[in-house]
């Protein structure tokens, strides 16, 4: 049987420096060369991001677009990779994300590629995007399902959506997040943290609740906060951060990428406050729940269907103050253990890549 030529499009690349379909598609590499699948695999990157442009990375061939993969060149970017794709007779394409989707109908005119689409979360719901922007996401959204062989979606809850919008069952396949148990701890000393502490990392951003996280932790000194996050990228993450800078126990800190760093956070954490509200299964989330610290989450769909309704919900500043104040140790042990058992069973990268490997070559 002939091998197949099956490319990943919609990372900024791999090896992953950061970002959820980053450490996706380095874990699908991962998984092939361990597992010594057959078929080519080429990942499309940016060149933007790997000035040094290796060859490959593990089992994956490498094959870099002179663009940006976030911001103002992002659709360029995904509809160059699918371009050139189509060019290189790519036989089955794992697209990750929409906003390239609008080039899929070109895809299937020039190409008998299988196209395979994980559409992320409801991306145009965000209250980032407003106007021609969600306009044009919720088209690429469209698009993305008419014109895929299949569709994945992160979470149960956007599967019932596409079906309920679309009439178009998905394939439910989440991320995992044991990637942040398997590294060395690095030492945080320098960072001057209590010893326990409710923690919390995530992008500064109003969908993401921050205002109502810090909000209630900054009404009561018995469990600090740390919270790390891009505060300066936006004029709602400076203004909070002003607004609450005389609070001591509130640590408010920039971005932490090195892994080391995060999993000595996590563990040291009393609990985790998750606060986002779109998107649905999110990485930071899955992640948490391999610590087995109980998780205080915004009350909505998406986080009810990722911890199975065993996460401890909240809706407003006087919710999670309450959830705060009320945890005792026998609560808090047993929804930690609830996490960790939902995670190991569900949100590992094995199982995961497993799903992708097994769609993509049906």
């Amino acid at each position: 049987m002939k091998n197949k030529n099956t490319v990943i499009i919609g990372t900024v690349g791999v090896p992953a420096n950061y970002g959820g379909f980053e450490t996706l598609a380095e874990n699908l590499v991962k998984y092939h060369a361990e597992n010594l699948l057959s078929d080519n695999l080429t990942v499309y990157c940016s060149s933007k991001s790997y000035p040094s442009r290796n060859d490959s990375f593990l089992s994956a061939h490498l094959k870099y677009v002179s663009l940006n993969a976030n911001g103002a060149q992002s659709i360029l970017y995904d509809i160059v990779s699918l371009i050139f794709a189509v060019l290189s007779r790519s036989e089955v394409i794992l697209l990750l994300g929409v906003s390239g989707a609008i080039a899929l109908p070109m895809v299937r005119l020039l190409s008998s590629a299988r196209v395979v689409t994980n559409i992320d979360g409801i991306e145009w719901r965000r209250e980032k995007w407003q106007g021609l922007a969600k306009h044009f996401l919720r088209f690429s959204e469209k698009v993305a399902v008419r014109y895929s062989d299949e569709v994945i979606a992160d979470n149960a809850a956007i599967a019932d959506y596409v079906h309920e919008i679309y009439g178009v069952a998905c394939h439910v396949i989440a991320y995992g997040g044991d990637h942040t148990v398997n590294v060395e701890p690095v030492a945080v000393d320098d960072l001057g943290l209590p010893d326990r502490y409710a923690f919390s990392v995530c992008r500064i951003e109003p969908e993401n609740n921050i205002h109502i996280i810090v909000e209630a932790f900054s009404r009561q000194q018995d469990v600090p906060l740390v919270l790390v996050g891009n505060w300066n990228n936006s004029e709602y993450g400076r203004e909070l951060r002003r607004r609450f800078a005389e609070f001591a126990h509130l640590h408010l800190l920039d971005p932490i990428y090195d892994l080391g760093k995060l999993r000595t956070l996590r563990a040291n954490a009393l609990l985790y406050v998750h606060g986002h509200s779109a998107g649905g299964t999110n990485p930071s989330l899955v992640e948490a729940m391999h610590f087995g610290r109980p998780v205080l989450a915004f009350d909505c769909v998406f986080n009810r269907a990722t911890t199975e309704d065993k996460a401890l919900f909240f809706s407003g500043v006087e919710g999670l103050q309450e959830l705060v104040a009320g945890l005792n140790e026998p609560v808090a042990s047993q929804a930690g253990r609830d996490m960790l058992e939902i995670a190991q069973r569900r949100y590992t990268w094995e199982k995961v890549a497993q799903a992708y490997f097994k769609l993509l070559a049906s």
